[in-house]
């Protein structure tokens, strides 16, 4: 599966380490309802989408000293399905040309990649 928002993305910004919790707060606070898919893009095991046009409820980063891991949680008033990364390595976004964020893309320490897309409004 390839993904259709590549040719879409006009740009992509790295998120360091030390802001993910502050982060992932304000993308749960600012998108929480928005529409997202989650795909996850591995070499050995093949791309799977896992999630489509359901409603972020949290994306909840545990930072090293709590777990090191990352919950992307998607339902409206409870959690209907969850994702999780454990001890995630790179973080960045992708913007399109007006400069909203369109997609979060995880990397975890296989290599395997989470893309968290959000729906066009």
């Amino acid at each position: 599966m390839t993904s259709n928002l590549t040719n879409k993305v006009d740009s992509s910004k790295s998120i360091p380490k030390e802001q993910w919790g502050e982060f992932f707060d304000r993308v749960s606070l600012v998108n929480a309802g928005q529409r997202i898919s989650i795909e996850i893009i591995n070499a050995a095991l093949g791309d799977e989408e896992l999630v489509k046009d359901s409603p972020l409820l949290a994306m909840i980063y545990d930072r090293p000293s709590k777990g090191n891991s990352l919950a992307i949680e998607v339902g409206t008033n409870e959690v209907i399905y969850a994702h999780a990364i454990d001890a995630p390595t790179t973080v960045s976004t992708g913007q399109n040309p007006e400069g909203e964020m369109i997609v979060i893309s995880i990397t975890d320490p296989t290599g395997t990649q989470t893309l968290v897309k959000f729906q066009a409004s």
